[in-house]
């Protein structure tokens, strides 16, 4: 099994890439998000992931680990194959999907071509539990500014917090990683950015 490509950009295509590998070009299917971020003549290393079929051996690539075991956990979902697990994760960030799954924002996740209403809503039902794990792993986490916490307060830090339980954690953990995320970003902050700096506050 390929885990792993490392070369140069040959060509970038609809929904694919040609990577060469000393000499021997693969073609790697990814996502909007990925394709866009690769250029012809650049050197690259991207996760693939290697699906074997009777048929076919397909490569998909991602820019990054974390990446890769959102594709593989959204194809756990009835209904999503590899086509809308790559249409998913060209709309949303991992990290944004986390925040979608977090909040349950289904209409975030239904933007994606190719997902409906009833998949969108089942996606971020049955990705709850795993998404703190997904959204933590890999994250570049800096830090963390000055001492002084700030207690959460008001709607927007009690809906942060309360997204934060329903992925999993425990209320204590998530209040304590708010009110870091409130001592960083200040009160203006809105819920999803509080939940982003939370999620890497966690991920410490």
């Amino acid at each position: 099994m390929i885990g792993k490509l490392k070369g140069i950009v040959d060509a970038v295509g609809e929904g694919h890439a040609v990577i060469d590998v000393n000499g021997v070009g693969y073609e790697v299917q990814a996502s909007a998000r990925t394709l866009r971020a690769l250029k012809a003549g650049e050197a690259v290393s991207l996760a693939i992931e290697t699906h074997v079929r009777e048929d076919a051996i397909k490569l998909f690539g991602f820019t990054s680990e974390v990446e890769r075991a959102w594709f593989r956990s959204l194809q756990t979902i009835q209904g999503v194959g590899a086509k809308v697990a790559l249409a998913v994760l060209g709309t949303l960030s991992p990290q944004d999907l986390a925040i979608a799954i977090a909040l349950q924002n289904w209409a975030a996740v239904e933007q994606s071509p190719g997902v409906g209403k009833k998949l969108a809503q089942r996606i971020v039902a049955e990705l709850k539990d795993k998404a703190p794990a997904l959204s933590a792993a890999g994250l570049n986490v800096p830090p963390a500014i000055g001492s002084k916490q700030a207690a959460p307060h008001g709607d927007v830090a009690a809906e942060a917090i309360s997204a934060l339980t329903n992925l999993g954690y425990q209320p204590a953990q998530a209040s304590q990683a708010i009110a870091a995320a409130i001592n960083e970003l200040g009160e203006a902050a809105d819920t999803s950015k509080l939940i982003r700096r939370g999620l890497k506050e966690l991920a410490r």
